[in-house]
């Protein structure tokens, strides 16, 4: 549960730090980072807690996270690029606790 909790709160901060004057919009765009965990949904289960995401979900493999580089180049697409980025930092700290990397 913690682990859901820290993909709301890191951006939350990250925002917060960072982008002061336009937090709610940066913390949205941070947020959107969430949006590669739809790859959950070709799991069976969809959730294991025990589960390491990092090389298992297609979202979630080397291929993919290097593209999400390619995000970090532009402005106007860096903030999605930062938060798939703490989103992947988030996941293979999970993975390491569970021992799974």
């Amino acid at each position: 549960m913690i682990h859901i909790a820290l993909h709301f709160l890191i951006p939350l901060f990250a925002a917060l730090a960072f982008y002061i004057k336009k937090w709610v919009k940066a913390f949205a765009l941070l947020l959107c980072g969430l949006l590669i965990d739809v790859d959950h949904l070709l799991a069976d289960p969809i959730y294991d807690p025990d589960r390491c995401s990092i090389g298992f979900h297609p979202l979630h493999t080397p291929i993919p996270i290097a593209l999400y580089s390619l995000l970090l180049i532009h402005p106007k697409t860096r903030l999605l690029g930062i938060g798939l980025y703490l989103h992947i930092l988030l996941d293979i700290g999970d993975c390491f606790v569970q021992g799974n990397l």
